[in-house]
């Protein structure tokens, strides 16, 4: 366990040489590898200028300047650093691309983060106050943000070197935010701790989805919620075009690149080819130029990108013992018109498929989630 006291909260600023972050929060990750506790490790320089290596003390006035943090597996000495606010557990591995998106466009709208996040959750944000929250995939933050703004406490995890980026949208609310570089392959938190998990547009990225959303499924808590959305599979000429053209996007360096999702850009602007052409070759048309724009990279670049059907992840969630599973409807349609058959019979490239279910309360006290039954109950 964490030796820290509860008044305290431990992040490393290196310049000032203080500690601030959520112990409650870092109380809850765990060695990706071996899934044991960690504890705090300060090394630290006195005033007698005599390097120390240690757990936090008591009394934080005891502390010298800051020199290093990290966490600590007392059964196998692996250390993961704690540098900018993030815990760092692993490097981008396969993400690069998405390190440059988050890092290089800023896209996080606040009105349009909170609608986009009720619509694939289920769930309205200004009810999640005291809950706890898994963010598998926050990228550059901004529904960790929203979430922490409404006084939720969040874990946000990212491979990509977007953590950074989701650190400094998040300072404000670091008291209830807690950001970590990690796979959500190997998830460094505890099994059944969140009251909500989601990972929205995220494990499709990875290459083994299925296993990603188990890892993702044990960490929800017995009562709790998990919300995942994916790429929606379209029909095979789609998916050929598709895959042929990524066999090609993946292979150019982002000098060449981003033009090209620049000019997919200009085309998302143009009436009618913005709403027809991108029915053929997958380009966004978004209103906002650097949504646009970042929408193009985030489908062009990334090396992995796998679709799916609704039958198919709702199979995942039964498989994983999850009950009141249900499909919620995309943003866009819902009057039965012309978009919703599109949807449905998987003609919209870049569609998702949304599903939400509940793990089911286990009959001892202990099980019982933070919130009320009749809270998770609202969306089904």
């Amino acid at each position: 366990m964490l030796m820290i006291t509860s008044s305290q909260a431990v992040q490393p600023d290196l310049e000032s040489g203080t500690l601030d972050l959520p112990n409650d929060l870092l109380d809850l990750l765990r060695d990706p590898v071996d899934e044991q506790p960690l504890r705090l490790s300060v090394g630290t320089m006195t005033q007698a200028n005599t390097q120390n290596d240690s757990p936090v003390p008591s009394n934080s006035d005891a502390l010298g300047h800051v020199e290093s943090v990290s966490l600590f597996n007392e059964r196998t000495g692996a250390r993961y650093a704690i540098r900018g606010g993030v815990v760092r557990f692993a490097g981008e591995a396969y993400a690069a691309s998405f390190g440059r998106q988050w890092n290089r466009y800023d896209v996080a709208r606040p009105e349009e983060d909170a609608v986009v996040f009720q619509v694939k959750t289920g769930q309205d944000p200004t009810a999640l106050s005291g809950w706890l929250c898994l963010d598998g995939g926050c990228g550059g933050g901004r529904y960790t943000r929203l979430l922490a703004e409404r006084g939720a406490r969040v874990i946000g995890l990212d491979l990509s070197t977007a953590v950074d980026k989701a650190a400094a949208l998040t300072r404000d609310h670091r008291q209830r935010v807690l950001i970590a570089q990690a796979d959500l392959l190997h998830p460094p938190v505890a099994r059944e701790a969140f009251d909500l998990v989601f990972s929205l547009g995220v494990l499709h990225h990875t290459p083994d989805p299925r296993a990603g959303f188990a890892q993702l499924a044990a960490r929800v808590k017995p009562g709790g919620l998990l919300a995942v959305w994916l790429y929606r599979r379209n029909t095979l000429p789609q998916e050929w075009l598709n895959s042929g053209l990524r066999a090609v996007t993946t292979r150019l360096p982002a000098q060449i690149l981003e033009p090209f999702c620049i000019a997919l850009g200009v085309l998302g602007s143009i009436p009618l080819i913005n709403r027809v052409l991108n029915k053929v070759v997958n380009f966004s048309n978004h209103p906002d130029w650097t949504l646009r724009v970042c929408d193009n990279f985030d489908w062009y670049a990334p090396k992995y990108q796998s679709h799916h059907t609704p039958e198919e992840l709702q199979s995942w969630f039964e498989s994983e013992g999850f009950e009141a599973i249900e499909e919620l409807p995309p943003q866009k349609g819902g009057g039965g018109g012309l978009y919703d058959w599109a949807h449905r019979h998987g003609l919209i490239i870049g569609s998702g498929v949304n599903v939400v279910g509940r793990k089911p309360l286990e009959s001892h006290a202990t099980a019982t989630p933070s919130h009320s039954k009749t809270n998770l109950c609202t969306i089904f």
